[in-house]
Order: C-alpha cells, then sequence, then structure tokens
C-alpha cells in the first residue's frame, strides 16, 4: 500500500511533516515513517520551552522495533506537547496526521518553511 502523503503539508528528509496554522507549526511524523517503525509503544515527548535547531532532536518515538529521533523542521521554541501520546503512542500509527501530532513548534523565521519539501518532493524521496 503507498504511504499516505497529504498535499498541504511540508516535509523533511527525516520523515516529519509540517502543518503551519497561522505562524505556528504542528509536528509529526508521516504515514511512511510510521509504518517502517511498527507500532509505537513510547513517546519521549518535546521539552516545552525549550529552543530547538533546524533539524536538531527534540522528541524520539519507540517502536516495538527501534527508536526514531523526532527533529524540528525549523528553528524555533517548542511551544507545546501532545500529552495525549503519553496513554496513547499508537494514535501515531493510527492518525499520524491527525491526533498522532507530537508537538508545536514557534519557529525563529517562518518563511523558513519554504525550504522544506512539498508533497512530491516527499514522494520522490520515499520512493513512490
Amino acid at each position: 500500500a503507498m504511504s499516505e502523503v497529504p498535499s498541504n503539508l511540508h516535509y523533511t528528509e527525516s520523515h516529519e511533516w509540517v502543518r503551519a496554522e497561522g505562524d505556528v507549526l504542528f509536528v509529526g511524523i508521516t504515514d511512511f515513517a510510521q509504518d517502517a517503525l511498527t507500532e509505537v509503544v513510547w513517546v519521549d515527548l518535546a521539552e516545552v520551552g525549550a529552543s530547538v535547531q533546524a533539524m536538531g532532536p527534540c522528541a524520539s518515538v519507540e517502536s516495538v522495533k527501534s527508536v526514531s529521533e523526532v527533529n524540528s523542521p525549523l528553528e524555533g521554541v517548542v511551544l507545546e506537547s501532545n500529552t495525549a501520546l503519553e496513554d496513547n503512542p499508537e494514535m501515531i500509527n493510527e492518525d499520524p496526521y491527525g491526533d498522532g501530532w507530537i508537538f508545536r513548534l514557534q519557529p525563529t523565521d517562518i518563511s523558513d518553511i519554504e525550504g522544506l519539501l512539498d508533497t512530491a518532493a516527499y514522494i520522490a524521496l520515499i520512493g513512490e
């Protein structure tokens, strides 16, 4: 089955998705990434208030197979972590682009989002 790659999002080469709502970004991992990880059993959430570098690790997702870093797509400050994932980490598998979001970021410069991958570039990256 082909991975779901919504057209309204931006993507990173390390399989994060980014959705802008105003000047705030929602970040999670893609359908391709959750499928590769298999069953997610634990999420180490991003620290609220932490300053993060572009493509610097700020959270991690642990599955029965491996642990995967979640990187911040842009430089900024973590506004919120999705604490619902502490009790329901499987939401990342079930709804990676919705309820399975991982953190919200206040980017230093929202225009940097244009440097991320668009849908076509991400699809090319994952080879689907």
